[in-house]
């Protein structure tokens, strides 16, 4: 496929060697024969190309330009090409002219003449200083030239009349192009209309000029020559030309064509094709949002060039249609773009709201956003469509427009509306804190393969460092079905278990590293045949931090037994589990046994953190053997006050310090009828003051027991 020229001011997609997508190629052949035939009515003219902006006249003229040119014979058309915009008064300009047409003519002995001719006008009405200028005299030339002026006849009616001559001699036309002028001030725009009217009024020479009809009446109208006047405008428009050429309409079908042949241009030169799902969902953006503003060639290029410029390292690791749709915000609303960045949180579903916003009703929603994109400049016949383009990424605000969101799917597909890739989008590349898809998937090929690499250890670096996202991008695997080395990444879990620096995320900071680690864990082990889940777990627990993981792991997927529950006292037996998991509890107590054996020699007050994470977890596999362990560490030296004191953090406030759920897990450590005969006398002697924050805690502990003594009793 043809180069789009999406980086130049040239028209694209447009070659005169390719379709003529857009009927510029047959318009410049009418223009040709236009100005043929003006040629053989009149000696000199004015044709005005007429267009909107970034209608494409410019491609015309590009068009006209190049086969004249190609066309060219002794007879044919010279072209001369003048831009205004570098000139500022008339003498400059005037003499820019007459060095373009002096330029566009053969340099043979037969047009010495003509070219002399010319040059000797542009001279003649122009300063010296001017002239100068242009023409680089030196010292010694400038003295030249004054004395040709005071001695020879240099009057601009004699010169006019001999490059008139000339050019009458030489035969062949010439077509002085000036494009753009509707970008003029209004006193450049008068000067070019003096020079193009009057001054360059000579025979074979033919203006085609270009511009935007009510950008140029709107300057001639802030001009004391025509006043605030459209219909006095017009009319001075009407004498300087004399052919009015309108460019033909861009239509809808012009429209849709380019758009068509620029995404395929983009996605052909990125390696990308769209899936049958994208293809739907891009119609639709389109039609329904991008259609309306996507009018012009120049709107289309402008656009297309901006995917193109920007999708660079991000192809693969972003939505190709939410990258499109958030490149047309870019670029058409730009500072309603840099609200999203502003409002990143909100839009992926990750903010707190405030109070005041807890029971905002749907329409409220969007009346805010409606509010911030006005004050971000969005006119108000575009301001429903940049909210359903934005609903279109964002699920909070689809769900406030009505529509179903799925975050999930927002996420496999690595959408803008995820917290995961929302900065990919931004950065336009992949941050340093972030992992490309392919490193990712790289990663878990060699984790599966059993082979070491850069990849694989940097994503097993990253799940211990950036825990919640590395997890849900490998929950978004799973969900899309994708084949994974669940035993390595199980197995990776394990070791880096205790050891995660991630920071809390999510409301009030809930989701700690270690929550997304167990909920991985968990599902990973499902994925698993049941014959293969006691092994893993088994290998999980070799180290004591893994082992903590497999208890909780195997905890999660054991169905929960309700039947010595406080609060369900009347819930009937659970079936007996699953052989696998009895072997796996079994296996995973033999490791926590062996990993508590060394505190069995050492004082209650000594206990480590995990250590005490381990007695915790040993509930959860075997709990009588956890029974048997702790009743003969209180046979010899531990006391049940002091283990208590250790197994209960004293900074459970607001929470009580033994509630139902602790009660309950005591019971399967311990035992409570155990431990309340252990405690008898204590919990039947009168509470004293406390005299320590130590001495406080025990009393809190003692206090509990009482009272659930009293009101709950559970069966050891």
């Amino acid at each position: 496929m043809a180069d789009a020229r999406f980086f130049n001011d040239e028209p694209f997609l447009d070659h005169e060697e390719g379709p003529d997508l857009l009927g510029h190629g047959q318009y410049a052949q009418h223009v040709i024969s236009l100005l043929n035939r003006v040629r053989a009515q009149t000696e000199t003219g004015v044709l005005a190309l007429i267009g909107p902006w970034g209608s494409g006249k410019s491609s015309v003229l590009g068009k006209v330009t190049r086969r004249l040119r190609d066309t060219a014979n002794d007879h044919g058309w010279l072209v001369a090409e003048l831009n205004p915009w570098l000139y500022s008064d008339l003498e400059s300009l005037t003499l820019a002219l007459f060095s373009e047409i002096r330029e566009a003519l053969p340099d043979d002995e037969r047009w010495s003449e003509a070219r002399e001719k010319i040059g000797g006008f542009g001279k003649a009405i122009s300063p010296l200083g001017k002239v100068t200028a242009l023409f680089g005299l030196d010292s010694e030339g400038l003295i030249q030239e004054v004395s040709n002026r005071i001695s020879g006849d240099t009057s601009a009616s004699a010169a006019k009349h001999k490059a008139e001559e000339a050019l009458r001699k030489a035969g062949r036309p010439v077509l002085v192009v000036m494009d753009d002028l509707d970008r003029l001030t209004t006193e450049e725009l008068l000067v070019v209309f003096k020079l193009v009217r009057l001054v360059g009024h000579l025979p074979g020479v033919y203006y085609l000029i270009s511009f935007d009809e009510r950008t140029l009446l709107d300057v001639l109208q802030r001009s004391e020559l025509v006043g605030n006047s459209e219909l006095r405008a017009r009319d001075f428009l009407e004498k300087i030309i004399q052919v009015r050429l309108d460019l033909p309409a861009f239509r809808e079908r012009d429209a849709d064509l380019l758009v068509d042949r620029s995404l395929a241009t983009v996605l052909a030169s990125h390696s990308l094709a769209l899936t049958p799902g994208e293809q739907q969902r891009l119609s639709e953006a389109y039609y329904r949002r991008l259609q309306a503003r996507l009018r012009t060639p120049r709107a289309i290029k402008r656009f297309f060039g901006q995917v193109d410029a920007t999708l660079g390292q991000l192809t693969g690791n972003v939505d190709i249609v939410d990258f499109l749709l958030v490149t047309f915000l870019r670029t058409s609303e730009p500072r309603a773009y840099q609200l999203l960045w502003q409002h990143r949180a909100e839009l992926t579903g990750t903010s707190v709201d405030l109070p005041s916003r807890r029971d905002e009703r749907p329409e409220q929603r969007i009346e805010r956003w409606r509010t911030r994109l006005q004050d971000a400049g969005v006119a108000e016949q575009h301001l429903d469509g940049v909210i359903g383009l934005m609903g279109m990424l964002f699920a909070p605000l689809r769900q406030a427009l009505g529509y179903g969101a799925n975050t999930q799917a927002i996420a496999l597909r690595r959408g803008i509306g995820s917290i995961d890739y929302f900065d990919r989008y931004m950065v336009f590349g992949i941050p340093d804190d972030d992992l490309p898809e392919h490193t990712f998937d790289t990663a878990l090929q060699q984790l599966a393969d059993g082979t070491p690499g850069s990849e694989a250890d940097e994503l097993l670096l990253r799940l211990r460092d950036d825990t919640q996202r590395i997890t849900r991008r490998i929950q978004y695997k799973r969900a899309a079905s994708t084949p994974l080395p669940v035993a390595a990444l199980l197995k990776a879990a394990a070791q880096h278990y205790g050891h995660l620096t991630a920071a809390p995320q999510g409301a009030l900071g809930l989701f700690t590293a270690d929550r997304a680690m167990d909920f991985l864990a968990k599902d990973l082990l499902t994925d698993l045949v049941e014959p293969d889940r006691p092994a893993i777990l088994k290998t999980m627990a070799q180290t004591p931090d893994g082992a903590v993981l497999a208890a909780r792991t195997l905890q999660r997927v054991t169905p929960r037994d309700d039947s010595d529950s406080p609060d369900h006292p009347q819930a009937a037996a659970p079936p007996p589990p699953p052989d696998w998991i009895s072997e796996a509890r079994s296996l995973v107590s033999h490791e926590i046994a062996g990993h508590l054996a060394p505190s069995a020699r050492q004082p209650v007050g000594e206990l480590t953190e995990l250590e005490i994470t381990l007695i915790w977890a040993w509930r959860h596999t075997k709990p009588e053997a956890a029974r048997t362990w702790i009743s003969q560490r209180l046979d010899q030296e531990w006391t049940p006050l002091d283990l208590l004191a250790v197994l209960l953090p004293p900074d459970r406030a607001p929470f009580p310090v033994i509630d139902n759920d602790t009660l309950q897990s005591l019971d399967a450590l311990i035992g409570l009828e155990a431990l309340y005969s252990r405690l008898r006398p204590l919990l039947n002697t009168p509470a004293a003051d406390p005299d320590s924050p130590q001495a406080e805690h025990r009393a809190r502990i003692l206090q509990a027991l009482r009272q659930h003594r009293g009101n709950t009793p559970v069966s050891g």
